[in-house]
Parts: structure tokens; C-alpha cells; sequence
């Protein structure tokens, strides 16, 4: 199979969807790849590696003109232009992106959005959310350290003796977990909320404290267990609780990482202006869920502000920060899918019968599989 890798157009984005280990391993099975020049150069991955284990190297309209296309984001409309008829497409493609998808169908791309893959046992080889969030937990608690004017773990010195930094993480997913273990190796002393009561335990496992909010119905209890691996909306009486019980950790921390997103809709408010107002000056607020319209809503996209004395970091991409990594999880992710798809004489093979499958087809035939 003719497979392509082009480089991504989106700004900000520097991860590429095949790495010189991933792409070897495509050979070794027979398929003929062509990459765009410069499409991994941000990701430490240069044309000379991949010349080195026989890829092709090209220009956007090369790479773009293949059987099987891989990518990191959703393609452009101008990139949309370059793909030819009855192309497949595998990336994450935003299965909530209504618009997209339709340009996708409406150009006659055979389009897999992997994000949408079951949260499985099965599927986790391939499960592109867990492998990139766990990136952009890491690099949450670097930037606020970084930002932080003060140190994160206790220091004893000639001098005097200097606090540990307080950290509260909300949202204890995978990006809330990696950022707790990162946290706790720099010495901070650590409080994390989560929705689920199921987290205590992992949270208490990597040394911090959970903040803990009983629930007191059973529709209370059922919405903690979330369904598919994500959380759910909480009822309003269990959130006025967790408000409370948050405010008074929120305005005693240094920093403030919320990690809190619910697929398809806005984020949920966790850090109100009147508790940033009650925050430290110079505390540090890392919001993850940013793009989503942000856990605090004094984030800005895309941008690090300073408002009532704290620092608010609203990056929108942190895995592209950690470009090599990130590529290198990514990469084996989409290698793991492709074996799903294409078979071991270089056939495409649509299985509607597997689950994995038929959850990240979203478009087909000219039509949007998935509303």
C-alpha cells in the first residue's frame, strides 16, 4: 500500500504521525511511504532517518496523493484538495467536529478519527487520548515550575529553610495522574478532586492527597461512575459541595493544574474568578482544558495571562511541546491501528464486526457515518 505522511499545517502543531521506528516497521511489512521534507524535523526526527529505512521523501502534494494518508489533526481545506478519490485518512480527525467531517465525506476521504476508539482493554495500544494526555500532565507541572517563582520541593539551607510549593491537581485522569507523580518527584506537596471516587485510591498510590466529597443520593453515585472511562456531569447539589471544599485548597495553593474535560461539550468551571481573586500573588494556574473553553473562565487560549495576581497558562497543545515523545506514542498507536484496517497483503479491510473499528469510522462512501 502507498502510504503518506505529510507535514502538519495546523499552527503550533509540530508531531508527526510516523517516526523512523514506526516507518521501518511499515516496510518491513511491504508498503511504500512517502513523506512530506520537514515533517518530523520539529519532532527530532530529520529526512535523513527516514531516508535511512527507505521512505520516500517528497513534497505536500506527494505525500498528500496516497492510498492511505496519516496524520496527526484533521486536514485543512487546502489539504483536502490534494487527497485523491476514495483516499483513506487515519488521525484525529475531532469526532465532534461536525463541519469537518462533512468536508471529509463531501471530498470522498475514508476517514478514521482515532480518538474515538473504545476506552478498552483491547484498544489501549491505540488509544491516542491516554498516550497524549499522560504527555500533557508531564508538561502541565514543568510549565508551572518553570513559571512558579518559587521552589516546588523543601529546601533546608544556610540561608533559612524554604516550603514546599502546594499543589492542587483537579481531574484525576490520566493527564491528572501524570501530573501528580511528575509533581511529587519535584517535591511539591500535592491535593487532587475528582468526580469519581474510584481515583482515591490511585491518587493516595503516587503520594498526594484526595479531596474528598461524599456523595449523598444515588443519582449522586451513578454520575460519579462515569461511563466509557470519562467522567459525567455531576448533579448541581454534589457540585456546590465540591465548589466549597475546592475554594478553601484552591486559595491555600501555590499552583493550580485542572485537568477536567467531558468529550463533545464545554469544559466545566472548576476554578471561579472569585477563588483565583482568593489565590496566593504569584500563584500559578495551568488550565488543560483550554481549548475547550477552559476550567477557569479567565483562560485564554493560547496565551499566558496575569489576572488578580496569578498567572494563568492557557496553552491549548501541550503534547506538540514535547514533539519527539509525543510523536514516538502517537506513531505506535496509529501502527497498532493499521493492523486493524489493512491487511498482510497491503489491502484495505473495513470490519464493521470489530468495535475498535467501527467506533473511529466517521465518514464512508461520501457520507458522515456518526452524527
Amino acid at each position: 500500500m502507498l502510504i503518506g505522511i505529510p507535514r502538519e499545517r495546523l499552527a503550533g502543531e509540530t508531531r508527526v504521525a510516523v517516526t523512523p521506528e514506526t516507518a521501518k516497521k511499515l516496510k518491513a511489512q511491504g508498503h511504500t511511504l512517502r513523506l512530506e521534507s520537514g515533517a518530523g524535523a520539529v519532532a527530532s526526527a530529520p529526512d535523513e532517518a527516514y531516508r535511512g529505512v527507505g521512505v520516500e521523501i517528497t513534497d505536500q502534494a506527494g505525500a498528500l496523493a496516497c492510498e492511505l494518508v496519516l496524520k496527526v489533526r484533521a486536514p485543512q481545506a487546502d489539504e483536502l484538495a490534494g487527497f485523491r478519490p476514495g483516499a483513506t485518512l487515519v488521525g484525529m480527525l475531532n469526532p465532534f467536529d461536525g463541519d469537518g467531517l462533512q468536508r471529509l465525506a463531501g471530498a470522498g476521504v475514508t476517514g478514521f478519527a482515532l480518538e474515538a476508539a473504545p476506552r478498552t482493554t483491547r484498544a489501549q495500544s491505540m488509544d491516542v487520548l491516554s498516550s497524549q494526555a499522560n504527555i500533557a500532565g508531564y508538561k502541565a507541572v514543568m510549565i508551572a515550575a518553570n513559571s512558579y517563582q518559587r521552589f516546588f520541593p523543601m529546601l533546608m539551607t544556610a540561608a533559612g529553610t524554604v516550603k514546599a510549593a502546594r499543589m492542587v491537581i483537579l481531574g484525576v485522569g490520566v493527564a491528572g495522574l501524570q501530573a501528580i507523580a511528575t509533581a511529587k518527584r519535584l517535591g511539591a506537596v500535592i491535593e487532587a478532586s475528582d468526580v469519581r471516587p474510584s481515583v482515591k485510591e490511585q491518587v493516595e498510590s503516587l503520594g498526594a492527597k484526595f479531596i474528598d466529597v461524599p456523595c449523598e443520593t444515588q443519582e449522586e453515585k451513578d454520575a460519579a461512575e462515569g461511563v466509557g472511562g470519562y467522567a459525567r456531569p455531576m448533579p448541581q447539589s454534589w457540585l456546590e459541595r465540591q465548589k466549597a471544599e475546592v475554594a478553601k485548597r484552591v486559595a491555600q495553593a501555590d499552583v493550580v493544574i485542572t485537568t477536567a474535560l467531558i468529550p463533545g461539550r464545554p469544559a466545566p468551571v472548576l476554578v471561579t474568578e472569585d477563588m483565583v481573586k482568593a489565590m496566593k500573588p504569584g500563584a500559578v494556574i495551568v488550565d488543560l482544558a483550554a481549548a475547550q473553553g477552559g476550567n477557569c473562565p479567565l483562560t485564554e487560549a493560547g496565551k499566558t495571562v496575569v489576572k488578580h495576581g496569578v498567572q494563568i497558562v492557557g496553552e491549548t497543545n501541550l503534547p506538540a511541546l514535547v514533539a519527539a515523545d509525543a510523536s514516538a506514542l502517537y506513531a505506535r498507536n496509529v501502527l497498532d491501528f493499521l493492523k486493524l484496517i489493512v491487511t498482510g497483503e497491503g489491502q484495505l479491510n473495513i470490519d464493521m464486526n470489530d468495535d475498535i473499528v467501527a467506533a473511529c469510522l466517521m465518514t464512508q462512501n461520501g457520507a458522515v457515518r456518526r452524527p
